[in-house]
């Protein structure tokens, strides 16, 4: 009777052993999985600030060329003025 009773007691604490080692394992695979969300929480901001930069810079760039674009005008238009004043001379 000792050898029944042992032995089911060592099988109920190894039942329990092996309950203990599923209760870490399911902290373990949730605080993975905080972590896995935490850093694809982390990478969608990382993208939406870098989309946010890349539009700036386009948005400078945008306006570079605009600033650009008004100076050739002015020059254009210089030239038309130069032009117009020598022919205005020599009629």
């Amino acid at each position: 009777m000792k050898k029944i009773g042992l032995t089911l007691a060592a099988v109920a604490a190894l039942g329990v052993a092996a309950c203990s080692g599923s209760n870490t394992e399911t902290t373990n695979n949730t605080t993975d999985l905080n972590v896995t969300e935490t850093e694809a929480g982390t990478d969608v901001n990382v993208s939406a600030n870098e989309a946010g930069a890349v539009d700036a810079t386009n948005n400078a760039l945008d306006a570079a060329g605009n600033a650009l674009e008004n100076a050739g005008n002015g020059i254009e238009n210089a030239a038309e003025d130069v032009a117009n004043a020598a022919s205005n001379a020599a009629h």
